[in-house]
């Protein structure tokens, strides 16, 4: 089993066994490590000896169900890899659409909102929309998924922006595919417009990224 052919089967609702156990698979690249948890069974991506992730999620003293989340479990790992996170994330998944975006969206070639140069450290191919108060940013993140994320200018919140350029990623991956996105637990709104988008929640997710100490690892 693999990374992807996790992420894929949960896109079209085949989820692991809820068994509550822990499958370990390799890292799908350099870059991405972390934790995707499902229904009772979650799943640690990482290039380190599964013998060591297994013996330091014995070592826990937590209902079983919940180790690989674990806040210790968690820092253990970061600590072992010298990667870093932010936060635990809803990982929602919606399958693309035909037709037309529901909103006007101009692509950006040269951006240098914030948002979009952390996107480009955590994803390939990334592709930017400006439309009337807000961002839409797409590209390939973890095991080469498509990944979205949207931005809605404060002056133009509650107004439905959000959920309209949530639904705008769906027209925009190719055709087949399904796109993913990351909201954090306490972003309320973010969750709601991506749900209202179409997008389900599968997962929550741990991403760790590489940091100041990976430089110069061997």
């Amino acid at each position: 089993m693999t990374l992807v052919q996790l992420l894929d089967g949960a896109a079209v609702g085949r989820f692991p066994a809820a068994d509550g156990g822990v499958t370990v698979v390799p890292q799908p690249g350099e870059r991405d490590a972390g934790v995707v948890a499902f229904t009772a069974h979650s799943a640690v991506f990482t290039d380190e000896d599964p013998r060591w992730v297994r013996e330091a999620l014995a070592g826990l003293d937590c209902d079983p169900l919940a180790a690989a989340m674990h806040p210790r479990f968690l820092a253990a790992l970061l600590d072992r890899t010298g990667r870093a996170m932010d936060t635990i994330d809803l990982l929602t998944v919606a399958a693309g659409l035909p037709g037309e975006p529901p909103v006007r969206l101009r692509e950006l070639t040269d951006a240098e909102h914030p948002r979009v140069r952390r996107a480009e450290q955590r994803r390939d191919d990334v592709r930017v929309w400006a439309a009337d108060g807000g961002m839409l940013i797409l590209g390939r993140g973890v095991a080469g998924r498509w990944e979205t994320a949207v931005e809605v200018d404060e002056a133009a919140r509650h107004k439905g922006l959000g959920r309209a350029l949530a639904t705008a990623a769906r027209h925009l991956v190719p055709a087949g595919e399904h796109v993913w996105s990351q909201q954090a637990a306490g972003n309320a709104r973010s969750i709601r417009a991506f749900q209202a988008a179409g997008f389900r929640p599968v997962a929550s997710e741990a991403l760790m990224h590489p940091g100041e100490r990976q430089v110069g690892r061997s």
